[in-house]
């Protein structure tokens, strides 16, 4: 069994996941928008401003794997409507290093919200924690040794 953490975003996910695949040295495998769902008679049609959203993305980073979508607006809380910050939880990352684990907070810090500084800590050579500008809170924590 393997858990995906699969985000949410209000009309920036391709800019997210296109930042998330550099920082993370991943790769795109799958990229869809909303525009590209074949028109449905028992659906309703997809608003012109919502088309170009992405509907679903795969981002591979070695074995591991982070998927998204933009939320479709107005489609009701049963069809990924209505975005809404993510809360009670946090996408956790375990570094290999602890510059490995700054180099990647530091990139996620960029124009985001730190809730604790990275830093050395009982239990690790390095951890903190962020949420990004795509409003993606994040958990860095440096592996032990």
């Amino acid at each position: 069994m393997q858990f995906t953490p699969y985000l949410n975003f209000d009309g920036n996910c391709r800019e997210a996941f296109a930042f998330y695949k550099d920082l993370f040295k991943g790769t795109v495998v799958h990229q869809s928008t909303f525009g590209e769902i074949p028109p449905d008679p028992q659906n309703p049609p997809i608003p012109p401003d919502a088309k170009d959203r992405l509907m679903h993305v795969h981002l591979q980073v070695g074995e591991q794997a982070l998927m998204g979508s933009d939320t479709l607006p107005g489609a009701g809380d049963a069809c990924a409507g209505g975005y809404a910050k993510p809360q009670g939880l946090w996408v956790s990352i375990q570094a290999d290093d602890v510059a490995e684990g700054r180099r990647v907070f530091d990139a996620l810090a960029q124009g985001g919200q730190v809730t604790m500084p990275f830093d050395k800590t009982f239990w690790s050579a390095g951890f903190g924690m962020v949420t990004d500008r795509f409003g993606t809170p994040w958990m860095i924590n440096v592996g032990a040794a």
